[in-house]
């Protein structure tokens, strides 16, 4: 396994890490609880295997992940660093401080190393950590209760850059993969500046973990695409952990194989997926930019989003999680074949893009078997 530093908090954590979000589950609906007979041996494989960052979350597989945790983490504690959120943003200060008491108890821990605002942004920030939230976590710090500050992040490069001039958190997490680089210069921004870098979704969230014609045999060696995900994520110096939620016992295999590898990804390797990938966006921005010009359509059908499921499918190769993703928009009624070809969208898109036409193509594509 290789190490990194984990920005100047002062830890080293293992360069992957175990995301306990999607750990295998046994029964039915709200009364499906996190089974201990897979999910267990699991995690000590990982811990095994040189894994020593383990995330969870209050709400995670129904509200148990994090008792699964403690239950792992027996014999484990003293050599594996742990991290949890919290998901209060309101005023109610008791209940922020039962969220934190309720985590040490499921978690059978004295102090958490890393304590996380779940899901901040940057109006997060200015309206509830800074005039509040930041002493309350303050002061669980003084008290030994936690010993970083940490978040998971969602909102824009510039929030995230603006949350690092704080200087109030040690760690931030955030999304960061072959699919989705926007906050790619960020990322630099936040290391330099001492912070560490956890990413989730180096899979993005399963797209990438499934066969893939567009990405596979990309890069010579590398076959399978979760695998060149991962590897993509860790060649990025500034990122400490790449966190995988790994719900299967070959997975955590497969994923301790990969960070085992003194080298992630060539100079030459990231050179090549950065070319291709920016020979894909262009591919998919002549089909459409997303500018939304074209909305409000009239029946409802949200072009943009009708388009890029396409483009994930036409130009990605993904065309399972397109199809997916197109089942939702049909739900909502927002799908191409609700178009009555009017065709105000055509005269408002500066692309001069056939709407029409490529609403039916779409459509057809989408709902294909």
């Amino acid at each position: 396994m290789i190490y990194r530093a984990l920005g100047a908090s002062g830890l080293c954590a293992s360069q992957l890490g175990f995301g306990a979000m999607r750990l295998p589950m046994v029964g039915e609906g709200e009364q499906a609880r996190v089974n201990r007979d897979l999910a267990i041996p699991m995690i000590h494989r990982a811990f095994a295997g040189g894994v020593n960052y383990i995330d969870t979350a209050v709400g995670y597989c129904n509200q148990d992940s994090q008792r699964a945790v403690g239950e792992a983490l027996v014999g484990w504690r003293d050599k594996i660093i742990v991290s949890t959120k919290n998901p209060d943003y309101d005023e109610d200060e008791r209940a922020w401080w039962t969220n934190l008491e309720n985590s040490l108890q499921r978690l059978r821990v004295d102090s958490i190393d890393l304590y996380n605002h779940h899901g901040i942004s940057w109006q997060k920030y200015t309206e509830a950590v800074a005039p509040r939230l930041s002493r309350w976590m303050q002061r669980a710090r003084d008290q030994g209760l936690i010993k970083h500050i940490g978040a998971s992040f969602h909102d824009d490069d510039a929030a995230l850059r603006r949350l690092v001039d704080t200087g109030y958190v040690d760690v931030i997490t955030l999304q960061f993969n072959l699919l989705d680089r926007k906050l790619e210069a960020g990322i630099t921004y936040a290391h330099e500046r001492g912070i560490g870098i956890i990413v989730m979704g180096p899979v993005g969230g399963g797209r990438l973990g499934v066969r893939n014609p567009v990405f596979e045999a990309l890069i010579p060696g590398v076959k399978k695409v979760p695998e060149l995900a991962l590897r993509f994520v860790l060649s990025n110096p500034h990122v400490s952990v790449a966190l995988s939620g790994m719900s299967t016992l070959a997975q955590v295999e497969e994923n301790l194989a990969i960070a085992s590898a003194p080298v992630s990804l060539t100079e030459d390797d990231s050179h090549q997926i950065r070319a291709h990938l920016a020979r894909l966006q262009q591919m998919a921005d002549v089909y459409c930019t997303g500018c939304r010009y074209c909305l409000p359509c009239e029946q409802g059908v949200d072009i943009p989003s009708v388009f890029e499921n396409y483009n994930l499918g036409r130009v990605y190769g993904l065309w399972e999680h397109a199809r997916r993703r197109y089942r939702a928009l049909l739900d909502e009624k927002k799908g191409a074949d609700f178009c009555s070809e009017c065709g105000q969208c055509e005269d408002k898109c500066p692309q001069h893009i056939p709407i029409r036409a490529q609403l039916k193509e779409a459509h057809a594509a989408l709902t294909a078997p």
